[in-house]
């Protein structure tokens, strides 16, 4: 198979294309046109004398008149639209030859200058159609040569040196052909070559740009003054929250987020500095920019790697939960057992008739912990055999006011007059997630948010909103309470395992709220609005994306 197209690949280098041919035909018969007009004009140049020095004068203007029509005739064809093939080219130049013989043969002879002319033909037949038809267009030119000197010498009695001059013609016949079939060869592979190495490079670069867009690290090309000239789909999503609609088209051109022109401003005073991590909206990850330039001799390009810090930090945080997962499975047989004898052991204790109010205290105290160990342990066990999602298309409003309604309903009585406020934006599109895992998430951000709230204002009540992201495409939905809010020190910090304000609190309920996000490809944030409380947003993945 592979012998075979390389066969028919040199085959198609021997061999003008198709285009071409038609192209180079066109050309030659726009020469020949010309050179029927002029030969038409000559015959009215001194017409006295044609008598003397034309043989068949009467012939020979029927000749050049049926030769200008010819030309003309193929010309408009041409024009017309018509694509002649090998064929009608063939044809063509074996007219052409026999043609100008015959206007040889009417005339003053093989002396006559338009033997000139039967080389153009020759040659322009070898460029047509370099291969063994070239030489016989040479041999059939030798031949009419050497048949009208032949015949004039032997009827007309003309000089012997018509031969010798039809023999140098026939040689320059063939000269020319083997000349012209050589150059057109190399010549079309050359060409043959070039072509192929521009399919190469254009499929190596179809492939590279292809690459490049699907990378998860995004990728950008900067001017030294900011401007955006090339950037790939992870670098619009990370930067700008989406990719656009056609990232080779931009409508209108993207500006670099502030912090990241700051970064190259610091960077290209100083090349060693590594920028610290940057935020180019409240709900993105944190990110990381590494420049290099991409021209070091103009330097006026810089190719820009943007990396999403928080894939890096959950890989980190996920193998130290793997092994803190590992160790707390092996023990918690071990911690359950004395676990549970204590709690056991406290129940009991309270039974007894002869506690005063300090012992209960202490029960209370040991009651308190116990959960709250249990829980701990629940928590890391949860991590470390954690199912797979499986994803539904699911409205949301719908999706929300059936949330709202179970969570009410599973408050205890001291939590009854819990009050969740539910608004909906117009045109929310669909999100794709797992619905016990979400509403996992929910539950915390929930209770999170009552406790808070009742702790600062004495009302247990937090606002539910959904909406749509800019683009418009991907549904999102924030928890808001009326708290104390959260500090600016422990901002970068509430996702962290085991980071916690609350004494009674874990410090995993937000991580695993998290994790269970990033297993839906959703995104979990800190909203940072400058408003009383606290807002967390849940961003769902993009519902035509299969998870």
């Amino acid at each position: 198979m592979a012998v075979e197209q390389a066969s028919l690949a040199n085959a198609s280098a021997q061999t003008p294309s198709d285009q071409q041919q038609v192209k180079l035909f066109r050309v030659y018969n726009h020469y020949r046109l010309v050179v029927s007009l002029m030969l038409l004009g000559l015959l009215f140049v001194d017409p006295a004398n044609f008598d003397t020095r034309f043989r068949l004068l009467d012939y020979y203007q029927a000749g050049v008149a049926g030769y200008l029509g010819l030309n003309t005739f193929i010309a408009l064809i041409i024009f017309a639209g018509f694509r002649p093939s090998q064929r009608h080219i063939t044809l063509s130049i074996l007219l052409d030859i026999l043609v100008m013989h015959w206007l040889l043969f009417t005339s003053t002879g093989i002396t006559n200058g338009l033997a000139n002319l039967v080389i153009v033909s020759v040659a322009a037949g070898n460029i047509l159609t370099p291969s063994r038809l070239g030489i016989f267009y040479a041999a059939l030119a030798a031949l009419c040569s050497l048949g009208i000197s032949g015949w004039a010498v032997l009827t007309l009695g003309e000089s012997g040196d018509d031969i010798v001059r039809a023999g140098s013609l026939g040689i320059l016949y063939f000269a020319t052909a083997f000349a012209l079939q050589y150059i057109s060869r190399r010549m079309m592979r050359s060409e043959a070559l070039a072509s192929s190495r521009a399919q190469s490079i254009a499929e190596l670069e179809q492939i590279n740009q292809q690459i490049i867009q699907r990378m998860r690290t995004g990728i950008l090309v900067l001017d030294r003054y900011g401007q955006i000239r090339l950037a790939n789909a992870a670098a619009e999503e990370l930067l700008f929250g989406a990719p656009t609609k056609d990232s080779g088209q931009s409508v209108t051109p993207r500006i670099l987020p502030q912090p990241l022109k700051l970064g190259l401003e610091s960077w290209m005073k100083d090349p060693t500095r590594r920028i610290e991590p940057f935020q180019p909206f409240p709900t993105s990850p944190a990110l990381q920019a590494n420049f290099t330039q991409l021209d070091q001799n103009r330097g006026d390009q810089i190719l820009v790697f943007i990396e999403d810090m928080s894939k890096v930090t959950q890989q980190a945080q996920q193998m130290k939960l793997a092994s803190l997962g590992r160790l707390t499975a092996g023990i918690a047989h071990e911690i359950r057992n004395p676990l549970g004898a204590i709690s056991h052991a406290a129940q009991l204790m309270e039974e007894s008739p002869h506690l005063d109010q300090g012992d209960h205290q202490m029960l209370d105290i040991i009651r308190r912990h116990s959960r709250r160990v249990n829980g701990i342990v629940e928590n890391v066990l949860d991590l470390s055999r954690r199912r797979a999602a499986h994803t539904d298309l699911i409205k949301v409003e719908p999706w929300l006011e059936e949330f709202k309604a179970d969570y009410l309903q599973t408050q205890d009585e001291v939590a009854a007059h819990s009050i969740i406020d539910l608004t909906v934006d117009p045109d929310v599109p669909l999100a794709r997630f797992d619905k016990s895992q979400i509403e996992q998430v929910m539950v915390n951000l929930c209770d999170n948010g009552l406790r808070y709230s009742h702790q600062q204002t004495g009302e247990r009540k937090i606002s539910l909103h959904a909406g749509a992201t800019v683009d418009g495409e991907r549904a999102y939905v924030e928890v808001r309470d009326s708290g104390p809010g959260i500090a600016p020190e422990h901002q970068n910090s509430v996702f962290e395992p085991f980071f916690t304000t609350d004494k009674s609190g874990t410090g995993l309920g937000l991580y695993l709220a998290r994790e269970l996000c990033e297993a839906n490809q959703a995104h979990l944030s800190l909203v940072e609005d400058n408003q009383p409380g606290c807002c967390f947003r849940l961003t769902f993945a993009h519902p035509g994306r299969l998870i």
